[in-house]
């Protein structure tokens, strides 16, 4: 039995597992937030003079993010146990009601290794090592009604199946400038990324009409995958058929480069307005595993039996029929595609409260272009400093991925500065302590000011 599903689905699960969300939106407003450079590049604390960076914990952000959770998947018995909603205790219609057309899963990653900041060349600068991964898994709705179903009725379009993830390092060079000479309260920036390329995986299964047959189930697909981690080969049997993937020791999958661009503009004592473009750029991937499928075909339905009570056997019976509904077989050689990497826009504006200078509100907009992966959310945040050296910040987001209440706490006295927060504050919890929702977020960092 082929196994390109299996493979394709491990390395992006692997890919994911080490993601985390990026930077806390949450501490945008806040003054003295150390990483307010890589929301925009524009953005300096004011009077720094410079800062050097916990190595590894300088800015670390773990988290999750979707429009499904666990809670659409798992439902409770009569009897008040748990079970899948494969069980036939289970109804369509009530398992449907919580999928959507597109359920979609991602996560980020944006964590610094090395980093420094200074004040020079007549503005303030940082230069920084990070590690980037970024993953989104999308599946139509569709699916999960076949799975469901079984053959309940006759046909199905399950296309649209798709998932990219990547991940790479980067060495980063910031650099902002006040222009308060050409026009009062005008600051710009911009960040130059020269970027590693260390894994790829990009699926597009645009087409799967499957007609339902006693024995023997129809099918008509059109897709392609593509798989870098470098090192990666594939590797064949003695009849020259597809027979896995292999590593050759580890080697850069890909190199590339990417600005981010912003400025910020400070009306008056009590408005102020931003907008950057972060993460414009592309890597160009070399060495790719390629896997394609095209045509009409048919195959054999007495080998996936869905067994409610075994998770484990269910998803393999569900991925070797997946795998035998697309037919994916692998490309002869090794292609190279320079590919975009998700790029951010992200607009604000914030008000100052005249009668306490202290205590600002802010809008914050972010969009991620990235395609079929794109997302927004507007968070409307209030934040207080209330001394100079502790900010605090709560937040209500609102976006692609439903709403979210965050905060962030930093504490910042001379020589140290501290900070932990959540963009997705945890909801409630089944009896084992796993999150029904699966929108997730942690930031915390600490960093050593001078």
């Amino acid at each position: 039995m082929n196994h390109h599903i299996k493979y394709i689905a491990a390395g992006v699960i692997a890919l994911t597992s080490m993601a985390a969300a990026a930077q806390s939106r949450s501490a945008y407003f806040l003054d003295n937030y150390v990483y307010g450079y890589q929301h925009n590049p524009a953005m300096a604390r004011e009077g720094a003079k410079g800062e050097v960076a916990m190595p590894l914990l300088g800015n670390l952000n773990v988290g999750t993010r979707a429009n499904v959770g666990v809670r659409d998947f798992v439902f409770k018995t009569s009897n008040g146990q748990l079970t899948s909603f494969m069980n036939p205790s289970v109804s369509t219609s009530k398992f449907m009601n919580g999928i959507h057309k597109h359920n979609r899963i991602g996560v980020e990653l944006r964590e610094q290794i090395l980093g420094f900041g200074f004040k020079g060349m007549g503005g303030y600068n940082h230069v920084s090592i990070n590690a980037v991964a970024d993953a989104q898994v999308r599946v139509p709705g569709s699916l999960f009604s076949f799975l469901k179903e079984g053959v309940t009725n006759k046909t199905y379009d399950i296309g649209r199946v798709g998932a990219n993830a990547h991940s790479y390092a980067e060495l980063a060079l910031n650099h902002s400038h006040s222009l308060d000479k050409f026009l009062p309260g005008l600051r710009v920036g911009g960040t130059f990324k020269l970027l590693f390329g260390l894994a790829n995986v990009d699926i597009n299964m645009d087409r799967a009409d499957l007609i339902l047959g006693q024995d023997a189930w129809r099918a008509v697909t059109s897709g392609k995958a593509y798989f870098n981690i470098g090192g990666m080969y594939a590797t064949r049997n003695r009849k020259g058929e597809f027979d896995g993937l292999d590593m050759d020791g580890f080697k850069l999958g890909g190199m590339g480069m990417a600005i981010d661009l912003g400025a910020t503009y400070r009306l008056n004592q009590d408005w102020d307005f931003a907008l950057a473009f972060n993460d414009i750029g592309f890597i160009n991937w070399t060495s790719n595993v390629e896997f394609g499928t095209d045509g009409e075909h048919t195959f054999s339905t007495s080998d996936y039996t869905i067994d409610p009570d075994n998770f484990e056997d269910s998803f393999d019976a569900m991925t070797d029929a997946l795998d035998d509904l697309y037919q994916l077989t692998v490309k002869d050689g090794k292609s190279s595609r320079c590919r975009a990497i998700s790029g951010t826009m992200k607009a604000s504006a914030r008000y100052t409260l005249p009668q306490y200078r202290r205590l600002t509100f802010g809008l914050l907009n972010t969009t991620h272009m990235q395609k079929r992966f794109a997302w927004t959310e507007f968070r409307l945040s209030a934040n207080v400093t209330p001394v100079d050296w502790l900010g605090l910040s709560c937040s209500y987001g609102l976006g692609t991925f439903g709403s979210s209440f965050g905060w962030l706490l930093n504490i910042a006295p001379k020589g140290f500065n501290f900070f932990v927060g959540m963009d997705h504050t945890l909801g409630k919890l089944a009896k084992q302590g796993i999150p029904l929702n699966m929108n997730a977020q942690l930031s915390m960092g600490l960093n050593f000011p001078f």
